[in-house]
């Protein structure tokens, strides 16, 4: 499952949050808290150095807490801020504003020093697709201005947000490295729909999900799908999953395509408890 996945507007926003960080004083950088690592863009590390940083850990309620715990303390360092969030429902999000005031401390002291008693926070915010970056501007923003979706790179074009908290948010679309050199970390991206289901074999993504779950989750499997038992053979699981949920054809046979939706579906909406697929 060899995934080379680069379109032209990534290359394009890559240069773009280059060209934009002299016009910011942070960077919001949003990764999915079940893929904390594969979630994460390896070149932000070097664009943004320099830049103090906010890592929101997103979907946090998808993820084991105990896990993200540890998560958080694998990732903070002085100029660089983690929490957790969820941006659909807008938990987490009030600890946004304290957290660059603590990060931007020195800096502020010495705009109000000069009287600047109103002092606007420009932040960039940066992910790769489909971590909720959109949904966390429209919550900070209470509208609707950034283009929503769950189709990975839906958002396009550069945007400022104005929020009612002295913080204005530059948009920027989902931005993927040119290469995956780990298969892992595209197996992950793909599991949480980061890559568009149209290019990778779906039910051979299936499987390989259930093959993680089976190892790490085997009892979610069980209790989701009312299994006697799970099987070391991920295929025999999806069969019996299939079967369970009545995606077979004629004669008894197994509709391989209709349950890998439905095992991927209910995974990525949580229907499978909290689970988190990599730890520090």
């Amino acid at each position: 499952m060899a995934i080379n996945w680069f379109p032209g507007h990534m290359a394009k926003t890559r240069r773009e949050i280059k060209e934009n960080l002299k016009f910011v004083d942070a960077v919001i950088e949003i990764r999915d808290s079940r893929i904390v690592k594969s979630s994460s863009n390896p070149d932000i590390d070097e664009i943004c150095a320099g830049k103090p940083r906010i890592i929101l850990l997103n979907k946090s309620d998808l993820a084991e807490e105990g896990v993200t715990k540890q998560w958080i303390k694998n990732l903070s360092r002085d100029s660089v801020k983690v929490t957790t969030v969820n941006s659909l429902t807008g938990k987490g999000l009030n600890s946004i504003k304290p957290l660059l005031e603590e990060l931007l401390k020195e800096k502020h002291d010495k705009l109000k020093n000069k009287g600047i008693a109103n002092i606007v926070t420009r932040v960039m915010v940066v992910g790769i697709p489909n971590v909720g970056k959109s949904s966390f501007i429209n919550r900070m923003a209470k509208n609707s201005r950034a283009k929503v979706g769950d189709k990975p790179g839906v958002t396009r074009s550069k945007q400022w947000i104005k929020t009612s908290i002295g913080i204005e948010l530059l948009d920027t679309p989902g931005v993927l490295w040119p290469k995956f050199e780990d298969d892992i970390v595209g197996l992950n991206l793909a599991f949480t729909g980061a890559i568009k289901d149209e290019i990778m074999d779906i039910e051979t993504l299936a499987l390989r999900l259930i093959e993680r779950l089976q190892e790490r989750y085997p009892e979610r499997l069980i209790e989701r799908y009312k299994l006697s038992s799970i099987s070391s053979e991920a295929l025999e699981n999806m069969e019996n999953i299939a079967r369970k949920r009545g995606a077979v054809v004629s004669k008894g046979n197994i509709d391989y395509n209709r349950v890998a939706v439905l095992i991927l579906d209910e995974f990525r909406g949580g229907k499978l408890g909290a689970i988190s697929l990599e730890r520090p």
